[in-house]
């Protein structure tokens, strides 16, 4: 470990693990790029008392290649969506309803021998299939996860809508190279299921990239580290800011935990249709800033591979 991380170690609100064996991953999941990966499925082994038992699991990694400001050539591009709570909240379960309710969801995988999980949404994209969500729980530690998943309106182990299995997971280029705090996205192409596409199902929310900072937010996911346990939506809103420290993140007061990584942030949210503009994941927070969550700025980098993924 080298001083850098030893003096600032950072906390990944990456999610769930728990003992569970990893098969070897076979030829037809080699990846195809390097910022790209066909994850093995494993049929029935997501049991909802296997999505029950999840429990989170805390790692640290410190930043690397810090971002620079956006320059004025990285102009604002909006992806308009497809289809009362307090303000400002630092945590708490969601009671407002809307359409974030079902295209928030869980994310489960393994990883390294052990399940897991995170959080995701699903998102407007020209193949009507695409959840996107944090980097690290498509890939971490130089390994691709498998039995990759997407349970919306995930609810204590049931999946009122299905579980949607990725036939395709993608990282920002950076994120896939040196796992880049700062590049901390990833996203996955899910197959249909009973001859529906997941946006056709719950949904879809719109994105923006190359927005800017400091803007009003709403932050969503399914924490599962107490004083959260996995079973519901949990949100956070707020003013955000900027990372002051070793990333060009956006920063909120909230004290989501371990589990909420890849959940969606939005500005312009409303809350009564439960609809908005999606610029950001739950990625990581320092263990000596406690209640303050980051999330990268989706950037060009972002928008590369969401254009990846939603073409695939």
């Amino acid at each position: 470990m080298n001083r850098h991380r030893t003096a600032a170690s950072v906390l990944l609100a990456a999610g769930a693990l728990l003992a569970g064996a990893l098969t070897a991953a076979s030829p037809s999941a080699a990846a195809e790029s390097p910022a790209s990966f066909r994850p093995q499925q494993t049929p029935g082994f997501w049991t909802a008392e296997r999505m029950r038992q999840a429990t989170p699991l805390d790692v640290t990694a410190a930043p690397t290649g810090a971002r620079s400001a956006p320059s004025a050539a990285d102009r604002p591009t909006l992806v308009p969506p497809t289809s009362p709570t307090a303000f400002p909240q630092a945590g708490g379960a969601w009671t407002g309803g809307g359409a974030v309710v079902k295209t928030s969801g869980r994310v489960f995988f393994t990883f390294q021998g052990r399940t897991a999980s995170c959080s995701g949404d699903s998102i407007t994209s020209q193949n009507g299939s695409t959840v996107i969500t944090a980097g690290h729980c498509v890939k971490y530690q130089g390994a691709w996860h498998t039995d990759w998943i997407f349970v919306p309106a995930y609810d204590n182990g049931n999946a009122p809508y299905g579980q949607w299995p990725a036939t395709k997971t993608f990282a920002t280029d950076q994120w896939a190279a040196s796992e880049d705090m700062n590049m901390d996205v990833g996203l996955a192409v899910v197959a249909p299921l009973n001859g529906q596409k997941l946006s056709q199902v719950v949904g879809a929310q719109g994105l923006q990239f190359n927005g800017g900072y400091n803007k009003r937010m709403y932050s969503f996911g399914f924490p599962a580290a107490a004083p959260y346990d996995g079973t519901k939506l949990v949100y956070c809103s707020a003013n955000t800011g900027k990372d002051f420290l070793l990333t060009k993140d956006h920063s909120m007061a909230c004290n989501m935990t371990g589990g909420s990584s890849g959940g969606p942030w939005f500005q312009d949210f409303n809350e009564s249709t439960g609809l908005g503009t999606q610029v950001s994941v739950n990625s990581f927070g320092y263990t000596f800033l406690p209640n303050t969550m980051f999330g990268p700025y989706f950037g060009n980098e972002a928008k590369a591979a969401y254009d990846k993924a939603q073409t695939s």
